[in-house]
């Protein structure tokens, strides 16, 4: 059966080898709560539904209308298994609990890049999902992206204390990124986009290079909360 867990999940596992992400828009603060809810007792009725799939994490978002979801499974024909035996039945169950569930779509990653302090110890009170959509695919041009933003935040002489981890994921259909940022709280988050001089996306030389990649076509910037964590037994 599923086990509960109020870790966060390790975006560097080595046997991760299909990350997924998913957007449900529920509507309300209430309705988020109640979805959560629903969700952890569909699935803790139910055994774990496969041993590829390795954790599954659902964050509240802070617009107070969105649930993100992070799957972690260790490729993606486990997860077609899935879908055709495991899904229908729990998709079933949670919409006749929260009926009315808009879901946004899938995306499918894999981790490319990261960055985190050695021996951070601190546990993360916001996590801030930035999508990187870019016009046609080139996985060679979302690799550059993404080394572009790390050397610019390499660049940074004095960067917020807030930031804990990013880790760059890119969508297998070479048109979109996705970084999967770790901060101490929304405030510190905010505080480090507000703070004048080099800090994140200020208007140094290497952030306007990241800012006006050729070929981007819109980019997204979401805060949540990590509200439920599933994993295996």
């Amino acid at each position: 059966m599923p086990r509960r867990t109020d870790a966060h999940p390790d975006l560097t596992r080595p046997d991760v080898g299909a990350p997924f992400f998913s957007t449900w828009r529920v509507g309300t603060p209430l309705r988020q709560k109640q979805t959560v809810e629903a969700i952890a007792g569909t699935w803790e009725a139910r055994p774990w539904p496969a041993d590829d799939l390795l954790g599954y994490h659902v964050y509240t978002g802070h617009d107070g209308s969105t649930l993100l979801h992070h799957a972690q499974w260790r490729d993606e024909q486990a997860y077609e298994s899935f879908v055709r035996t495991h899904r229908q039945e729990r998709v079933d169950e949670i919409d006749t609990a929260v009926p009315g569930i808009e879901r946004l779509g899938l995306g499918r990653y894999r981790r490319y890049r990261g960055v985190r302090r050695d021996g951070d110890p601190r546990v993360p009170g916001c996590v801030v999902i930035v999508e990187i959509e870019f016009e046609g695919p080139d996985p060679e041009r979302q690799r550059a992206w993404v080394d572009a933003v790390l050397e610019a935040l390499a660049a940074e002489s004095n960067p917020h204390p807030g930031g804990i981890s990013a880790h760059f994921h890119l969508g297998t259909d070479g048109t979109r990124v996705l970084n999967y940022a770790e901060w101490e709280s929304a405030q510190a988050h905010a505080d480090a986009l507000a703070a004048p001089g080099d800090g994140v996306g200020s208007a140094t030389e290497p952030w306007h290079r990241v800012q006006n990649w050729p070929g981007l076509k819109r980019s997204t910037v979401s805060r949540y909360d990590h509200a439920l964590g599933l994993l295996p037994g």
